[in-house]
């Protein structure tokens, strides 16, 4: 069997010895370390990890037994080790603004992006023919204050159905339930469409445009039980001034959202994101 690249990711409670431990154990077997960034938290006292090595066998064979005397000796609930190539199942939800969505399919399409898009749910039906522009699947899943809990169940059934690893919110307009955020913990990703934590609620642009602002921006973010507050993973800015009206702020807005939403889902599907309790370690 060929070999491939793998990539290792683990965090755990920090302690001497881990380093060497995992080049120790990747040495043992002849393999290659091609990249790894390590990060030591003092205030949470966790030890993170991501380690591109190879070349291995697709499977893991020859290693497995010594990574999971690895995982059990580091008491990491995070150990994970899978092909570098392999593409993780997203399931995207979106409601009537389509600029993130049309941006993360194409990326997709043209490689940029390394996931695999099986099913777009939507609580309207405009973009189910873009959905099918894609071969990929559409579920026009409407949702009221009485029906959310009822949708929500739809929705955690394609779940599992389709083996969906993340879910991301392009422009979702809809606040999940606590049950939902509970059950895909730290597999949502959102974007905000301001500078969290400036400018929350409705019409931020509007709001930031009666402030005089002279930056706006995007937050991509873990989502959580408490709205707009989950971990953040990337913020960006633009430049504006006087002159731009709403609209323009809007236009402006709309392109960094596009940006930073695609920049979190590459580096989650790259793991290089790691939640660390109310914030997150990157490495990119």
């Amino acid at each position: 069997m060929a070999g491939v690249d793998h990539i290792l990711t683990l965090s755990c409670p920090d302690k001497p010895g881990i380093v060497h431990a995992v080049t120790g154990l990747l040495a043992k077997h002849s393999l290659n370390i091609l990249d790894l960034q390590q990060f030591s938290d003092p205030t949470s006292n966790t030890f993170f990890m991501r380690v591109h090595f190879g070349p291995a066998d697709a499977d893991l064979a020859n290693i497995k037994d010594d990574m999971a005397t690895l995982k059990a000796d580091l008491a990491s609930d995070t150990f994970d080790c899978r092909p570098a190539a392999q593409k993780p199942r997203v399931l995207i939800m979106v409601s009537k603004i389509g600029h993130c969505l049309n941006d993360l399919l194409f990326r997709v399409k043209n490689k940029q992006l390394g996931i695999e898009v099986p099913v777009i749910v939507s609580n309207h039906p405009d973009y189910k023919p873009l959905a099918e522009s894609y071969g990929i699947e559409f579920h026009h899943l409407p949702v009221t204050k009485d029906t959310k809990l009822e949708q929500e169940a739809q929705i955690l059934q394609l779940i599992r159905d389709k083996q969906i690893e993340l879910v991301v919110l392009a422009r979702y307009m809809q606040v999940l339930s606590p049950g939902l955020c509970s059950a895909m913990s730290g597999k949502i990703i959102n974007i905000h469409h301001s500078f969290l934590p400036s400018f929350k609620g409705a019409k931020p642009y509007h709001q930031a445009y009666d402030r005089g602002v002279k930056i706006i921006g995007a937050t991509a973010h873990f989502v959580t039980a408490d709205l707009d507050e989950g971990p953040i993973i990337e913020q960006r800015i633009a430049r504006v001034d006087h002159s731009m009206k709403p609209a323009e702020l809007v236009e402006e807005g709309s392109n960094v959202e596009s940006q930073v939403l695609a920049a979190a889902v590459k580096w989650w599907s790259e793991k290089r994101v790691f939640l660390n309790g109310h914030k997150t370690v990157v490495f990119n």
